[in-house]
């Protein structure tokens, strides 16, 4: 007696759940179910919200958030202080950066961070548009604000050593944050402290 497995279109959408970061595979399965018979379940508002996000969300040219070919929220922002300019790893780390409502500049994300292990050198980084945006922009405080891991210790350290000859003050958030962590995981309170008590670097 052959043994009963899901549809081949159950077990296909399984497949490209499982495929997203931190979906395993009993989440993946619990996931497709739910979409599939839930009453509230809405699968095709979510296919068209998905199609809609992948034809019109970009990375701004200039900063690296997130943006539509027409705009980017945080570049167009005239109350923004353009002599201030934050570094983050990703652009997802400027989110928790503006919820705690500390900092009021503007933002450049890398892209990443230096991991010889993943074969992350600079060319990977979004660092020569920081160099051309510091060159653009004479005087403007630069914050270092990545990861207090290894990786994030190192491009910040890179970070330094580069920009040291340019037209700008470096200077690095206090450690609030947990070693070994980014700033995904920190609180708001643990951001606005590490951003007020920042420092020369």
């Amino acid at each position: 007696m052959a043994r009963a497995e899901y549809p081949e279109a159950v077990s296909a959408l399984v497949g490209e759940l499982k495929r997203l970061p931190g979906v395993g595979p009993r989440s993946a399965e619990r996931i497709a179910i739910w979409l599939l018979q839930h009453p509230r379940a809405e699968p095709l508002a979510l296919a068209e919200a998905l199609q809609a996000a992948k034809e019109t969300v970009i990375s701004c040219e200039v900063c690296g958030f997130f943006a539509t070919r027409e705009s980017c929220g945080i570049c167009d922002d005239p109350k923004r202080d353009p002599s201030v300019l934050c570094v983050v790893e990703q652009a997802t780390d400027v989110l928790p950066l503006e919820r705690s409502g500390a900092f009021k500049g503007r933002y450049h994300c890398l892209g990443g961070k230096l991991s010889p292990l993943d074969r992350v050198s600079p060319e990977d980084l979004r660092i020569p548009a920081l160099v051309a945006r510091l060159d653009a922009t004479p005087g403007v405080e630069v914050i270092l604000a990545l990861g207090a891991d290894v990786e994030g210790e190192a491009t910040s350290n890179y970070l330094a050593d580069l920009l040291r000859g340019k037209d700008c003050r470096i200077t690095r958030i206090a450690q609030g944050l947990p070693a070994g962590g980014g700033l995904d995981h920190a609180d708001e309170l643990t951001l606005m402290r590490a951003l007020e008590g920042r420092r020369a670097f």
